[in-house]
């Protein structure tokens, strides 16, 4: 047993904590859980706590379904909106077959791999993610209906934005959890919010991403709301993006450069330009979802492959910053992803720039949204469909060497029955209602 498993368990013992939830989530992001009691803990961080592999999306089959859970020691949170006495704390956990090797399907692992390739080249990836949600009435039987909380737009203040004493109770439980927001506020549609918090490492970030739409949605609930993170809930609103923002860290400092001061470091152009190179082949885990597809080319979401410093038009844009703030911004994947499996390809396709010493294209200095078309004739688009999407990853050898031909194989089977399902489907509204909008 490790000093942080022993530390861990000083701290179960002597903080009235009952019971342990041990987190993870299938192939596609979906959330799970396992709940065991405080005193089973020590058995978990030695032996795992096995779970039926074939019940979850994307894992095993039913002649051979057995997986064990082990609760990573530093994951450690307890839940502050869950009643004590006897207190609630979440790990997120390490999934190992019987013999007690890694699970090869496991995007946490995946994530694992990618950051060591990065160290071993040099670096440290730092990940931050902007992720929006819709608030939502409920009607009386607690049940989630399609009307916005408020009316409110971009940065407004009461009586429009009537989500400020929400987000208010998420920010504050965040903070409990350790994940210390830095922005909060009312986004461009009815009902629309946005919380931003501090970089992490890329684990760290998605495990961050996990726990945030976890609070967000218990919040909600609380209060008698309901928090949906589908893409495009409503057809003539703003979707939910989740811009990815990423820099890289070499010997302690962050080797992206302003876009304003004219000098751009020779690595970071590479890795740009890898993930401007792959981004359609990775889109499929972006934009994993057949309503994520509404999103593209409407408010502010991007359509075409393309960057430029400041434009929110662009798919890669720069941010005003300066100092160890400085970083690229990928505004295409949305809050359906799994983000273990989304982050590691992002940075993988980042270092195989680094790696073949690609050359950063021109930036495309315009607005996309009223470019002309001999303008944007030009540039590749994103995957306008699910089907798109999964076409182009099934003859990605970069996807396949990246995520191994059984996961990928499991993704895109059922992604394909997902369309399929889709295209029989009477009421396309409906198919997203319940297909999404009550689950993502």
């Amino acid at each position: 047993m490790t000093s942080t498993e022993r530390e861990v368990l000083n701290f179960v013992k002597e903080n009235d904590v009952q019971f342990i939830r041990l987190a993870f989530c299938d192939l596609f992001g979906m959330q799970k859980n396992i709940a065991i009691m405080a005193d089973g803990l020590e058995s978990a961080f030695e032996n795992g706590v096995s779970f039926d592999a074939h019940a979850i999306k994307g894992f095993k089959d039913v002649s051979d379904s057995d997986l064990f859970l082990y609760p990573d020691p530093v994951t450690l949170n307890v839940l502050p909106w869950r009643p004590g006495p006897g207190r609630v704390v979440r790990f997120f956990c390490d999934i190992k077959n019987p013999d007690g090797s890694i699970f090869l399907n496991d995007g946490r692992a995946l994530l694992k791999k990618a950051e060591a390739r990065a160290e071993k080249m040099g670096y440290i990836c730092k990940v931050g993610a902007k992720c929006e949600f819709y608030l939502f009435k409920t009607d009386d039987h607690g049940e989630a209906t399609m009307i916005p909380f408020d009316n409110g737009g971009y940065l407004d203040l009461l009586p429009l934005d009537k989500g400020e004493n929400i987000r208010r109770e998420i920010c504050l439980a965040l903070a409990e959890m350790r994940i210390q927001p830095e922005t909060s506020h009312h986004e461009q549609g009815p009902g629309q919010n946005e919380i931003d918090f501090k970089f992490s490492n890329a684990l760290e970030a998605a495990d961050n991403l996990q726990t945030f739409k976890t609070v967000v949605k218990a919040i909600a609930e609380r209060n008698g709301l309901f928090a949906s993170f589908m893409p495009k809930p409503l057809p003539d609103a703003p979707g939910n993006g989740m811009h990815v923002n990423l820099s890289l860290n070499q010997w302690g400092r962050n080797i992206f450069k302003s876009a304003d001061s004219g000098e751009h470091s020779a690595v970071s152009e590479s890795f740009i330009a890898g993930i401007l190179s792959k981004v359609r082949e990775l889109s499929l885990f972006l934009n994993p979802t057949i309503n994520s597809y509404e999103r593209f080319g409407k408010f502010d979401a991007p359509k075409y492959v393309s960057w430029s410093p400041h434009n929110r038009s662009q798919l890669i844009r720069i941010p005003a910053a300066t100092g160890e703030r400085v970083r690229m911004e990928l505004r295409s994947p949305d809050p359906s992803v799994n983000p273990y499996l989304a982050f590691a390809l992002i940075i993988s396709a980042g270092l195989d720039g680094i790696e073949n010493k690609m050359e950063l294209p021109a930036s495309v200095n315009l607005d996309l949204f009223t470019a002309p078309e001999s303008v944007t004739q030009k540039l590749q688009m994103l995957p306008a469909s699910l089907k798109e999407a999964i076409d182009i990853a099934k003859d990605s050898d970069f996807v396949k060497l990246i995520l191994g031909e059984n996961m990928l194989g499991k993704f895109i089977d059922t992604k394909e029955k997902e369309a399929e399902d889709f295209d029989n489907a009477k009421n396309k509204m409906e198919f997203y209602r319940e297909r999404y909008f009550t689950v993502i």
